[in-house]
This record gives C-alpha cells, sequence and structure tokens, in this order.
C-alpha cells in the first residue's frame, strides 16, 4: 500500500518545470493590440505612395 506522507516528504519539483516557468514570465509578449497598433503603424507609414493615397 501507498504511504502518501512518505511520498509526499520525497516528492521535489522538476527543475525544468521551474525554469520553464521563468521563461514564460520573464518573457515581455505582445497582445493582439499591440501587434494590431504595429500593423496599423506601419501600413500608415507605407501608404503614402499607394494608389488609394494618390486618389485623394
Amino acid at each position: 500500500m501507498i504511504n502518501f506522507d512518505e511520498e509526499l516528504r520525497k516528492f521535489h519539483p522538476s527543475l525544468e518545470v521551474e525554469d520553464v516557468e521563468d521563461a514564460i514570465y520573464n518573457q515581455d509578449m505582445q497582445d493582439m493590440v499591440d501587434v494590431m497598433l504595429r500593423v496599423t503603424k506601419e501600413g500608415m507609414s507605407g501608404a503614402e505612395g499607394s494608389p488609394a493615397k494618390e486618389k485623394n
């Protein structure tokens, strides 16, 4: 039969899990708003020579 108290005393978290956790939390991730703002800004700066801009 399994002695749960003994098994809990022997338990040590995996170092790999802790390393992954640090990598995830320390990363500056962009959300969709950041991506859309960048795409919009890039689209506006490249629009000066576009046919849509010349019609106005």
